[in-house]
């Protein structure tokens, strides 16, 4: 019987494990450009870039993908078992592994499952390495076992789990990696057991697993690559060396590709990169210096736009004067998960899945034309908190010394009110609890909910039934003091995994789809609007209704219109008229327009500004992380890094879709409005920080 060819490990696999990751970087272009949501409007030409480019882009993040392995192969040498490095290595492990578990350290500091994995890690390479001290006749197939395992690992992680990864994350952005993946690492619980409720994981884990170990019986059929040792020191050095001038190349030509390698359509951008890469960018950049990568102006002169837009004085401050009286009615806030305005019957939805929205938004103030200001949660509390345009990098809701704000409570409660922030979820997340709870707002989450009241929950917190009937309960006791209360409630049903209490709506189709969990957000906020209505604080309620983001913001360039749509409606029988108001607006300015119905008179440093208003100016604020866009006039204008502004000519369809047309020469006028507005909110942030 032949024997197997005895192979150099890290020689034989880094260059398969480069082929690996081009080929399932072809197979996942494929599985994107099929899906129903990829928009594909390039020729032959295109199609020849993207895969090629993409292939260049796969090359060079291998290049850096090897590195863990190459450290793996450099400890492998025997070595370090002799006198005196073996005692030394062992006294140095001990010692880390002892401060680790036994005091504060720096992984304590990201909270979350960080520092119990750093512990479980360190605790695991202490006692691996003094059973391979002191039993030596283990190393063999120790290193037999590391070398298949650590093989297994990246056909599962680069390969396998990418091609499952990739496509769901597209199905539900319309993107590659990008914050929401950084974000959701932070918050493992929440996601993990959102990906186990939401798939058969299961079934989806042996199978991974089994196609990874066939991967790796493949790579190595006809070589004996665990049984070789390290090489010379010479040949350990060559690798180094290749190693470090690979990974650096692949670094720079990454960096540089995703800043001037993009395109006008954001699907051939998006199709030509390397996901790894984006998530990698998206970790590094998740703050971005305003003043670094963005567009700027003289400060004196988006002092004055800025002033001129918000109806400043000299010091930034709008004084709101009403002559009516003013009338203090409790309100309720509800910012629903998710809720893109196409759901609802008034703006295309032909199946009814809305209809006690549909029958509200007849009955109250509805606004046709506003816009989310973003696609996370974070930024619609943002926008209704704050009322203030989008901020680059991160939500300020999620950035550190955030308290001590000017806020839609603050003034509230500088007129009396009470305010409240009403969860379903633990508030942590997303660092909702800091947030309000620094700037003044009783925080009433799970935590707080009564368990033995609890209908359903899921990962995420509990259904919008137990949100409503906790938030009821809270407002009979503040009531009943004869101080008006202001609510504000986050829904959460409307989200992956979209599951909730049964026998409450009949839906044909697959329960745990988006439009199913739609219906029954819609069923409960009927619930809770028809038991408020039985309350004596009822009349004197106004109930403002609206999504925090839309469902997806996918599209052919960065901000579609249609992506950022949202429904927004302020309900108050008997006190607010039924109207449909067609201005341009965005989701900072509900909470002023509701300020002035209210009558009342105020100090204001909000960029928000009255709807209803004469003089409002139509315009709408959108952003990603990266992109900050200002719509007005028919025209689109993005801001991105490195000081680049686009434009977009905007038609409106009629059918609430919008196509959008990138101008060759940006329209100046509106494009230093745009800086200007956006210029004095991110620094005015950054100085207060």
């Amino acid at each position: 019987m032949e024997r197997k060819r005895v192979a150099d490990w890290f020689g034989f696999y880094a260059p398969r494990y480069c082929a690996l990751t081009v080929i399932s970087g072809v197979i996942i272009r494929i599985i994107l450009l099929l899906m129903p949501m990829t928009e594909i409007n390039f020729g032959f030409f295109q199609f020849i870039r993207l895969f090629v480019l993409g292939a260049v882009n796969d090359i060079a993040f291998s290049a850096i993908g090897v590195i863990p392995a190459f450290i793996l192969y450099s400890g492998m040498a025997d070595r370090k078992y002799e006198k005196p490095w073996c005692w030394i290595i062992d006294a140095l492990l001990g010692a880390l592994t002892f401060y680790v578990v036994c005091f504060n350290d720096i992984t304590d500091e990201y909270g979350s499952v960080v520092p119990t994995l750093a512990n479980a890690l360190l605790l695991l390479l202490l006692v691996c390495f003094n059973i391979k001290l002191f039993l030596p006749k283990v190393r063999p197939n120790w290193r037999k076992a590391t070398i298949y395992g650590t093989m297994v690992m990246y056909a599962l992680f680069v390969v396998l789990l990418n091609i499952i990864g990739e496509p769901v994350f597209w199905d539900e952005f319309g993107v590659r990696y990008n914050f929401i993946a950084v974000d959701y690492l932070v918050y493992t619980n929440e996601v993990i057991g959102n990906i186990v409720e939401s798939y058969p994981m299961v079934p989806v884990t042996l199978g991974v697993l089994g196609g990874a170990a066939l991967i790796v019986w493949l790579m190595c059929l006809g070589r004996d690559v665990a049984q070789s040792g390290i090489e010379s020191g010479k040949k350990w050095l060559m690798h180094l060396a290749l190693v470090c001038v690979c990974a650096l190349a692949g670094t720079a030509w990454l960096h540089w590709g995703y800043r001037n390698l993009t395109t006008k359509d954001m699907f051939l951008t998006q199709l030509q990169e390397n996901g790894d890469w984006d998530f990698v960018e998206a970790f590094m950049s998740n703050e971005l210096d305003y003043s670094q990568f963005y567009p700027l102006i003289p400060e004196a002169e988006a002092d004055a736009i800025q002033k001129e837009m918000c109806h400043q004085d000299a010091d930034g401050i709008q004084h709101i004067s009403d002559s009516t009286a003013v009338q203090k009615k409790n309100i309720v806030l509800i910012t629903v998960e998710s809720l893109s305005a196409s759901f609802l019957s008034a703006y295309g939805e032909t199946r009814g899945i809305t209809p006690n929205l549909d029958r509200i938004l007849e009955e109250s103030l509805c606004f046709d034309n506003l816009f989310a200001t973003g696609n996370r949660t974070v930024r619609g509390l943002e926008a209704v908190t704050l009322c203030i345009p989008p901020s680059s990098g991160e939500s300020i809701v999620k950035r550190p010394d955030n308290g001590g704000l000017f806020t839609t409570g603050g003034v509230l409660r500088d007129n009396g009110y009470s305010t409240t922030y009403i969860y379903g979820g633990d508030s942590y997340f997303d660092n909702m609890r800091a947030f309000f709870g620094g700037n003044g707002y009783d925080i009433h989450d799970k935590g707080s909910y009564d368990k033995n009241q609890m209908l359903f929950d899921n990962i995420w917190g509990t259904c919008d039934e137990d949100s409503y009937r906790e938030a009821l309960a809270l407002l009979d006791g503040k009531s009943e003091s004869g101080q008006p209360f202001f609510a504000h409630i986050m829904t959460i049903s409307n989200h992956r995994p979209y599951t909730y209490p049964e026998g409450r709506i009949e839906y044909e189709g697959n329960p745990m789809s988006r439009a199913a969990a739609v219906k029954y957000t819609d069923y409960a906020i009927g619930k809770f609007l028809e038991d408020a209505r039985t309350k004596p604080w009822f009349d004197n309620t106004v109930f403002v209704i609206m999504a925090d983001h839309c469902a997806s913001s996918a599209g052919k360039t960065s901000l579609p219109l249609e992506g950022y749509h949202i429904p927004a409606m302020i309900y108050a029988p008997g006190f607010v008229e039924p109207q449909h108001v067609s201005k341009v607006c965005s989701q900072i300015d509900v909470m002023p327009t509701l300020f002035s119905l209210l009558g009342f008179s105020y100090d204001s440093q909000f960029y928000g500004q009255d709807i209803l208003a004469d003089d409002f100016k139509e315009r709408a604020f959108m952003a990603t992380y990266q992109d900050l866009g200002y719509y007005s006039d028919g025209i689109l204008t993005v801001l991105s890094p490195v000081r680049q502004v686009r434009q977009y000519k905007v038609t409106p369809n009629g059918d609430w879709t919008w196509t959008e047309e990138q101008t060759e020469k940006p329209e100046q006028a509106v494009s230093t409005i745009a800086q200007a507005l956006y210029q004095k909110a991110n620094l005015a942030f950054s100085k207060n920080k």
